[in-house]
C-alpha cells in the first residue's frame, strides 16, 4: 500500500531550489512508483466535488502572478486519466455527485511538485477539489479515498504548512522565519508526532502563531485529508521534510 502524503507545493520558483526540489526527489524515489496520483491542492475550491480534467495532456492553470515568463510555458502532458476517475467514483457514497471539469488542468499545487517527483509527467494525475475547510468533513472525505491506496493511487494533500503571505516582509527563498511560522510548524510537528488529531481540527483556537500562520485556511485544509486517508489516522506520521522557504514552513509528512 502507498503512503498517502502531506507536501509544501511551493510557488514555481521552488523548481529552482536544489535543496528543496532534492528533498522533494528523494520522497519520490522513496516510494514504489504509483500507478496514478490523486492531487487535493489548496488552490481549488470547489463544491461538490469536482475532478480535473482526465484526458491526456491536461492543461496546466497558472494561476499565480509576477514570475519569470518561463514558468508560463512550462507543460506536464500527463497520460489518460479515466480509469483513475472511475477509481475515485467508486468509493463515493450513494448520490454523491463528481464533476468533471473537462477544461480545467492541474493547478500549481499539483504540477510544481510533480515536475521534481515524477519529471517524465508519464504517470496518470487527477486533481479533486476541496468541497469545504471543515477538519471534520475533510477527514471523512481522505476516509472516503483511502482504499485507492490499496490500488497503487498516490494521495497528495497540497498546501503549506504555514502560509501568511500577507504579513511577510523578506521574499527572499532563504529568509529568516517570522516567529508566528515557527512557533505553528513546531506545535503542528508535535500534534503530528502524536498523533492528536483533534488538537490539529482546532488549529484555529489552539495552534500558536494564529491567525498569522494561516489567514485563510486552504493551505491546511489538506492535510486533513491526508490524515483521514490514513489507516490509523492517530499513528504517529512521518516526517519527510521541515525547514523554512521565504519564511513559510514546508514541513512535508507521510502516513501509513
Amino acid at each position: 500500500m502507498l503512503p498517502a502524503l502531506y507536501i509544501g507545493h511551493g510557488a514555481p520558483p521552488l523548481l529552482d531550489d536544489e535543496l528543496w526540489t532534492a528533498q522533494l526527489a528523494a520522497v519520490a524515489n522513496s516510494l514504489p512508483r504509483p500507478e496514478a496520483v490523486l492531487v487535493v491542492s489548496a488552490h481549488w475550491e470547489s463544491a461538490p466535488l469536482a475532478l480535473s480534467a482526465a484526458a491526456a495532456a491536461p492543461p496546466l492553470v497558472y494561476d499565480f502572478g509576477g514570475f519569470d515568463q518561463r514558468f508560463y510555458e512550462m507543460t506536464y502532458p500527463t497520460p489518460d486519466a479515466h480509469e483513475l476517475a472511475g477509481k475515485l467514483a467508486s468509493v463515493m457514497p450513494p448520490g454523491q455527485t463528481l464533476t468533471e471539469h473537462t477544461r480545467r488542468g492541474l493547478d500549481h499545487g499539483a504540477w510544481v511538485p510533480l515536475k521534481v517527483m515524477y519529471p517524465d509527467a508519464d504517470i496518470p494525475v487527477l486533481q479533486l477539489s476541496l468541497p469545504t475547510l471543515a477538519p471534520s468533513a475533510l477527514l471523512e472525505l481522505g476516509t472516503r479515498l483511502r482504499p485507492l491506496r490499496d490500488e497503487g493511487v498516490l494521495l497528495i494533500g497540497s498546501g503549506f504548512m504555514t502560509h501568511g503571505l500577507p504579513f511577510l516582509r523578506d521574499w527572499s527563498p532563504a529568509a529568516s522565519p517570522p516567529g508566528w511560522s515557527v512557533d505553528f510548524d513546531l506545535w503542528a510537528a508535535e500534534a503530528l508526532e502524536s498523533g492528536d488529531v483533534d488538537e490539529l481540527a482546532a488549529f484555529r483556537d489552539r495552534a500558536p502563531g494564529m491567525p498569522y500562520a494561516h489567514p485563510t485556511a486552504e493551505h491546511l485544509a489538506p492535510l486533513f485529508v491526508t490524515l483521514g486517508a490514513s489507516a490509523d489516522p492517530g499513528r504517529p506520521s512521518e516526517q519527510l521534510i521541515d525547514g523554512y522557504w521565504m519564511g513559510l514552513a514546508k514541513r512535508s509528512i507521510a502516513v501509513d
